[in-house]
């Protein structure tokens, strides 16, 4: 198995924020998460806390590469690169980034999650292992009125979001936050599967059998004798997940 060439200590940390973007938005293409050019994924720039990356608005997902990066401030200001950032992730992105500190924030309107949020009862439920990973990580924002075209918005979402990572945006899609573009993606890419699950089982008519408090706590606690911390495991499903774009989507690190 051959190792991605950009997992080196040498790394350059603002390169590599850019290419690890670039493929979560092809990933995003070839997981079916995402919308065409809408929707966004954004990263704080290693080393600063107020400016962020962003592919620039109208670029496919499936185009983005880690060159077209573009660097841009609250204010929606173009600081490094072409391109412009979209209102609604000017307004919904950097100050969730400012007051949550999250180092990645990822938005989209993915169908499954979606699906989800069109209930009046949009709760994710522990019904899986996977899903019990979620529990009590899953902040609900039902109060949607419109597109985010203000910063107050975005500061709005951040107190809901409070210290969890993930976010439900009932009759409009979902936010996952993290600490690495590995650990975001990996969120969002297991959302979706444990909506898609849920939206399935409810369909049956059929009672959810759901865990109880004492298996998701067994299920959320780290395992005393695994091999692989949870860092360990994001790490390795990103560089997989990018290994399968060197085969089917390259180009993404130009």
């Amino acid at each position: 198995m051959s190792v991605h060439p950009l997992k080196t200590p040498a790394a350059d940390p603002v390169r590599e924020a850019k290419i690890h973007l670039a493929a979560a938005h092809r990933l995003a293409v070839l997981h079916e998460l995402e919308e065409g050019i809408d929707n966004h994924f954004t990263v704080t720039v290693p080393g600063r806390d107020d400016r962020y990356l962003i592919l620039p608005f109208g670029w496919h997902w499936s185009e983005a590469r880690a060159s077209d990066m573009i660097v841009f401030d609250e204010s929606g200001k173009t600081l490094e690169g072409e391109g412009v950032v979209e209102l609604s992730a000017q307004c919904i992105h950097a100050p969730i980034h400012r007051i949550t500190g999250a180092r990645v924030v990822m938005h989209t309107h993915q169908t499954w999650a979606l699906a989800l949020n069109m209930l009046k009862e949009n709760r994710l439920l522990p019904a899986s292992q996977t899903a019990a990973f979620y529990y009590g990580h899953v902040a609900y924002d039902d109060t949607y009125a419109g597109t985010a075209d203000f910063i107050e918005e975005g500061e709005r979402l951040a107190g809901v979001i409070g210290n969890k990572h993930t976010l439900f945006m009932k009759n409009h899609g979902v936010l996952v936050t993290g600490d690495t573009v590995a650990q975001a993606y990996r969120r969002l890419y297991k959302l979706e599967r444990v909506c898609r699950a849920q939206v399935l089982a409810m369909s049956t008519g059929k009672p959810l059998e759901i865990l109880s408090d004492e298996v998701v706590a067994q299920v959320q606690a780290p395992p005393v004798n695994d091999r692989h911390t949870r860092a360990e495991r994001e790490r390795l499903f990103f560089e997989a997940m990018m290994r399968i774009l060197d085969r089917q989507m390259p180009g993404y690190a130009d």
